[in-house]
């Protein structure tokens, strides 16, 4: 019998550990971080909002991007510095003097209730501008207003696509017709080729270069500058430098400094352009960690950290700039009883014992989330509501091979959008699913997060055509291709590993269906969540604005029960007499980076039979003694030594490739040229362009376990080295104890953190508008 030592969990008495800010997660690999392989993983903790468990993988080693320009002592993290101080003491002090008779008749309670007025005045203002219902989507407005508007004309044939391109449109590449309901041979895997960056010309990169380098800001910034804020970059930089907030892996005190040294004696804390600027940093920071919308009480608190004088302010002119949107959530304030009358006193229903209501929670978020959110729900709510409610699937559902698979044929059958959740074994009841559609002649396939899941998931149902990847099926490289009227060729989509869906994705997927095709949403909610901002799976679910089926398949073998017990929270013991669960216990990084080669190159191949090359090492963050980086120079040592010679690489060696931020696709080197670095990614060819090697690829023997989820392997090995503590939750060791299929072994070297993160951490919470946009959709398939 193998046992996890520790305490039984909930009876350990360490505390839970607080989220910090660690330094930025960009380093010497590059200062675009967005676009590197740790991207999902590198967030930081930001101010407004506890770190998720994307931030829990950020190296505590990485060095900023770029360092702050010398003799520049930054104005934003530190305001109790002489410039900032003095700058901020001088605004209070102004404003003091100029409101001291106003403000000396107004107690703190008065003042208050003035600035909960005058926000509820502009909120009513704004409301009053959009009288009658209002449609998804009418309270955005500027660029993802018009984006709205442009494609609802085009959806409604009022308008041609064309009509909004200044040039006649190109002739339109010839689309795979969609194939017939059966009997389709499989089409072979294409190449997969690495986006094209956002190129800039020479003379505009040259432009950006001088304007950092008189600024005293790092050369490298220039091309992400450039491909960030456009040609124009040069004049928006020197116009406004704290627009360099923009360019991921730049900080505050970063931008404050370059400000500093282009503004000089014009530069305040208090600066209108730099509070905007900061306001629209926290909030990709925020995505970042998930987020899509933060309270805007969080946001003044965060300004005020960064030595802004008036944070009310600051958001005013944030929301006014078009850097955020102002969302309210819950009581209109608008109404007359919302909070207080007009005269400052509490509404009469208060004086008669009547609870007054809830104050209005006011959140703040990027238009592009918020038009996704609102894009999102709008067509969920038009495929539960489209689709045939009769249809009769008894017959199929009958020959299902679990009552959990058949409960599931049944209400596929009579739902436009159905829920469904359960484990590692439940994922053989979509594939039922999509066997018996199949089998009714209907036109179905299942997507899923990996090409390791499209081979499983393709397995289970016996047709390789029947699985894609949903990258593969949103950019048409996979899939049955598209109808006439451009929407995807089918009747039913199941997609597989929902969590890892992100808002934007979720949103352009839905986009893609027509009327009449039914939505099926299955993963496990114990898992990570997706890398991209939003928790959709989760919000459906939490929604209840649809029918859900919870498998009640559980996941077999030793593993499958300790990866059950974590996760409702309990850390059991469990039998294995074959070995499918092993402890390896560690006492520093040292030993658990020598245990892990061991047991990857000589332990597991000799009891298992199970290769190095199908065993993958998970660990909880890049950097550190014993994290992706430490751990993947060991094991190539060992398992495949070489120069490096094609940037650091070899022909041989395991990569993980980064194609999009949030995707990672495990591959292996096999040669390289002056076109770029080819690898094979589950049997399909790849080549990354040499410039974009450095910041797509990096060696993958050991991965964390966001790049981990919604893949398997034979066997897993899990390194836990003492300083990994903090970054343990209940998601993450649930996610990474179940990537193995027959084997797990645990480097263990964090004593009683791992039972009390188990029991005692869960899921950090995300902020989004998806679960109230869904709940007030009138539905008639709603749950009871």
């Amino acid at each position: 019998m193998t046992a996890l030592p520790g305490e039984t969990p909930g009876t350990v008495g360490t505390d839970t550990p607080e989220a910090a800010e660690p330094p930025a997660a960009t380093d010497a690999e590059g200062p675009a971080h967005a676009e590197a392989p740790d991207a999902d993983e590198s967030a930081e903790a930001t101010e407004p909002t506890a770190d998720g468990s994307d931030g829990a993988e950020t190296s505590s080693e990485d060095p900023p991007a770029g360092d702050a320009p010398a003799g520049d002592a930054p104005t934003g993290d530190a305001p109790t510095s002489d410039a900032p101080a003095d700058d901020a003491s001088t605004s209070a002090s102004t404003g003091e003097e100029g409101e001291a008779a106003a403000a000396a008749a107004l107690s703190e309670a008065q003042a208050e209730l003035a600035a909960q007025r005058e926000l509820r005045e502009k909120i009513a203002k704004r409301k009053a501008e959009k009288e009658g219902p209002v449609a998804a989507g009418t309270k955005l407005s500027g660029t993802a207003a018009d984006l709205l508007a442009a494609v609802r004309a085009v959806e409604s044939g009022e308008k041609a696509g064309a009509e909004f391109f200044d040039s006649p449109a190109p002739a339109p590449a010839p689309r795979r017709a969609a194939p017939a309901p059966a009997g389709q041979p499989p089409r072979p895997a294409p190449a997969s080729a690495a986006p094209v960056d956002r190129t800039a010309s020479p003379e505009a990169v040259d432009a950006v270069r001088a304007v950092l380098t008189e600024g005293g800001a790092p050369e490298a910034l220039a091309r992400p500058a450039t491909g960030t804020l456009g040609e124009q970059a040069a004049e928006l930089l020197r116009a406004d430098p704290w627009q360099l907030l923009a360019v991921p892996g730049v900080r505050p005190e970063q931008a404050d400094g370059f400000a500093r040294a282009l503004l000089g004696a014009a530069c305040g804390p208090d600066d209108g352009r730099r509070t905007a600027a900061l306001v629209g940093w926290l909030l990709e920071r925020a995505a970042l960690q998930g987020h899509t919308a933060l309270d805007a009480e969080a946001v003044r608190a965060a300004l005020t950290e960064r030595a802004v004088s008036d944070p009310e302010e600051a958001v005013r002119n944030a929301v006014e700039e078009g850097v955020a949107l102002v969302f309210q959530e819950g009581t209109d304030p608008t109404e007359p009883d919302a909070a207080y009358e007009e005269d400052g006193e509490a509404p009469a229903e208060a004086e008669t014992g009547t609870e007054a209501p809830e104050p209005v929670q006011v959140l703040l978020g990027l238009d592009r989330y918020a038009l996704a959110e609102e894009s999102l729900a709008d067509g969920l709510a038009r495929l539960m509501n489209a689709c045939e409610k009769g249809a009769d699937w008894a017959e199929a559902a009958a020959a299902a091979p679990s009552p959990s698979a058949a409960e599931l044929i049944r209400t596929a059958a009579t739902a436009g959008l159905v829920a469904h959740s359960g484990g590692e074994a439940a994922r053989a009841e979509p594939a039922a699913l999509i066997a018996a559609a199949r089998g009714l002649g209907l036109r179905a396939l299942g997507a899923t997060h990996s090409e390791d899941g499209r081979r499983r998931l393709a397995e289970a149902v016996g047709a390789p055509d029947a699985a894609v990847t949903l990258a593969g099926l949103l950019s048409d490289a996979e899939g049955p291709g598209r109808d006439e009227d451009g929407a995807l060729a089918l009747d039913l989509l199941v997609v597989l590993d929902a969590p890892q869906l992100d808002v934007e994705g979720a949103a352009v997927l839905v986009e893609a269906l027509a009327d009449g095709v039914r939505l099926v949403l299955s993963g496990d909610p114990g898992v990570l969540g997706s890398a991209g901002a939003g928790r959709v799976f989760a919000d459906v679910l939490a929604a209840r604005a649809c029918p859900q089926v919870v498998s009640r398949t559980p996941d077999p073998g030793p593993i499958g029960e300790l990866v059950s017990g974590i996760g409702i929270g309990e850390l059991a013991q469990v039998e294995a007499p074959g070995k499918e669960v092993v402890i390896v216990p560690v006492r520093d990084a040292g030993e658990a980076v020598h245990r892990t080669v061991q047991l990857v190159a000589d332990s597991v191949p000799r009891a298992f039979s199970i290769p190095a090359g199908d065993t993958q090492v998970i660990t909880v963050g890049h950097g550190g003694a014993a994290g992706t980086r430490a751990l993947n120079e060991a094991l190539k040592q060992r398992l495949n030594p070489g120069p490096g010679r094609f940037g650091g690489f070899d022909p041989g060696d395991r990569v993980i490739h980064v194609p999009a931020p949030g995707r990672a696709v495990p591959g292996v080197v096999r040669s390289a040229d002056a076109e770029g670095l080819h690898l094979e990614c589950g049997g399909v060819p790849v080549v990354v362009p040499q410039e974009r090697v450095e910041s797509a690829v990096r060696h993958g023997w050991a991965l964390s376990a966001h790049q981990a989820a919604g893949m398997r392997w034979p066997a897993a090995v899990v390194v836990l080295p003492g300083d990994a503590a903090a970054g343990l939750s209940r998601p993450w060791v649930y996610t990474a104890f179940g990537r193995g299929e027959r084997h797990l072994s645990v480097v263990h070297g964090v004593d009683q953190a791992l039972p009390h993160a188990v029991a005692q951490i869960p899921a950090q919470e995300r902020t989004t508008r998806l679960r109230p946009l869904l709940e007030a959709v009138p539905t008639p398939d709603a749950a009871s």
